[in-house]
């Protein structure tokens, strides 16, 4: 296991590379993402049956610290800017989004507590982001997988479609830190429980490699990070409408 120090460095070094500067000209305001990494054959029943129905769709975030940029309620992290890209495409459908941070949680841990965190916000859709505080941690991957196997399961018996949502692409971290076992493993949960996976890590990495955001340069740079979370919040409505199946006439 990794010394607290190491986890700590690794936190910061994440961090540092999500707040580097972009490229010399202005961040393109229409970060593309291949089709190919916004397709998934799992359904999301859930939320389809909510829209369809006229009904609140109300969606949980659970995540680590990446899934803020200052704080749960930042509007310009990617959960607020999910909900106002879900409520821009469903203008008729009430779109509830909140987020519960476990910061420094292996999926274990993160797992116990989803009983008590669906019973109190009982969402028709759970987005989990996992897998980085495992990595760092070096927690045994069968065990990882063992672990978001269960917490998915804990999820669905409570009624509510799960999205997992994998690590964040950090270049700076790449050779310090073993993902791909990680990576590897959500993505057999995902298809032995048949939920889609928002394959974060590559959309990001695509991102750095075609230009578009650089994501290797230390220098702080708040508005980095702000324009990341918006381009992940808009792909990640695109994948949720989606996997829902929802046509035109369910997006007016």
């Amino acid at each position: 296991m990794k010394s607290v120090s190491w986890l700590r460095f690794g936190v910061a070094a994440l961090a540092i590379s999500l707040a580097g500067v972009a490229r010399a000209e202005d961040a393109p305001q229409n970060c593309e993402v291949p089709a190919y990494l916004l397709t998934t054959e799992s359904p999301l029943s859930k939320v389809a049956d909510a829209v369809k129905n006229g009904r609140p769709l109300d969606i949980l975030v659970v995540g680590s610290r990446s899934s803020a940029i200052v704080s749960a309620s930042d509007a310009n992290a990617y959960p607020a800017r999910l909900q106002a890209a879900l409520k821009e495409r469903l203008p008729s459908v009430p779109v509830n989004i909140s987020v519960e941070l476990q910061p420094k949680k292996t999926a274990e841990e993160t797992a116990a507590n989803f009983v008590k965190l669906v019973e109190g916000k009982r969402p028709n859709l759970v987005i989990w982001q996992t897998g980085t505080v495992d990595a760092m941690r070096s927690i045994d991957p069968d065990e990882f997988r063992q672990a978001v196997n269960d917490g998915v399961a804990t999820l669905q018996n409570a009624g509510a479609d799960v999205i997992l949502m994998n690590l964040q692409y950090s270049p700076r971290t790449e050779t310090l830190i073993s993902v791909p076992p990680y990576i590897d493993n959500m993505r057999v949960v995902a298809q032995q429980r048949d939920i889609p996976l928002f394959d974060r890590f590559a959309i990001m990495r695509q991102w750095n490699e075609q230009g578009d955001f650089d994501l290797f340069n230390p220098t702080h740079g708040i508005e980095l990070a702000k324009q990341v979370h918006d381009c992940l919040g808009r792909a990640l409505s695109k994948f949720i409408i989606d996997a829902a199946h929802l046509g035109p006439a369910q997006q007016n």
